[in-house]
């Protein structure tokens, strides 16, 4: 005979402990948490925007309590930021740094330049008119440069898109194709612009027509004609 009770009327002690040491979750949630609290982003940066992608790991922001710590090489990074304006002669290692980075990887477009040129999208010939052109982009930064503030907004937008994805769902939202490095194709020709044409003669002096129309008289000087009022 003993002196305990077979089935006391109070909560069993070890329901509770089990209850207060495991966690009931789903593979999904489990994969997502571990992904979006531990997103390395790769240090990159070809502009001014990466100015305050650095602030925003000063201490005023604070970005590595997100548990963001920047790495140097793409095998080691999960996040690329393109921070600063792409050009087509930078395009290919772009690309192929996008390639490096193990999957899942995920890309973050900061700036106007970045997204769709900036202020060289009117007149420059190499800037690249939106990195989405080159590889697939996830949230976009709009400004001129965006401050930190909008860089930790962009962070957590991605970290909600982070947190809807399904390991079921990989396959449809994975890349249909590769992006590949190759050189360019383009001839190499002899420069127009070249500053010569400032040491033409006609740039020295008047043509004839116009220095008589205007009283200037001619000055011979070292084989060149030179025009003087005098």
């Amino acid at each position: 005979m003993t002196n305990s009770i077979i089935s006391p009327v109070e909560q069993s002690g070890v329901t509770q402990n089990l209850s207060e040491n495991f966690i009931l979750t789903t593979l999904d949630d489990l994969s997502n948490w571990a992904k979006m609290s531990s997103l390395y982003p790769m240090m990159f940066g070809t502009a001014c925007c990466f100015m305050e992608f650095m602030a925003a790991y000063a201490s005023r922001f604070d970005l590595e309590r997100f548990g963001m710590i920047p790495r140097a090489t793409p095998r080691q990074a999960d996040l690329l930021i393109t921070a600063g304006t792409i050009t087509m002669k930078y395009a290919p290692n772009l690309v192929r740094l996008y390639e490096q980075m193990a999957e899942p990887k995920y890309v973050i477009a900061m700036g106007a330049c970045t997204i769709t040129g900036g202020m060289f999208s009117v007149d420059s010939p190499s800037a690249v008119r939106g990195v989405d052109k080159l590889i697939p982009v996830d949230v976009y930064i709009p400004g001129c440069p965006p401050r930190p503030e909008a860089v930790i907004d962009a962070i957590i937008k991605l970290r909600k898109k982070i947190a809807n994805e399904s390991i079921q769902e990989r396959q449809q939202t994975q890349q249909t194709h590769r992006f590949y490095s190759i050189r360019h194709q383009m001839k190499a020709i002899t420069p127009v612009l070249d500053g010569q044409y400032l040491r033409s003669s006609t740039r020295e002096a008047p043509p004839q027509e116009i220095a008589l129309g205007i009283g200037l008289e001619p000055v011979p000087q070292k084989g060149r004609g030179v025009y003087s009022t005098a």
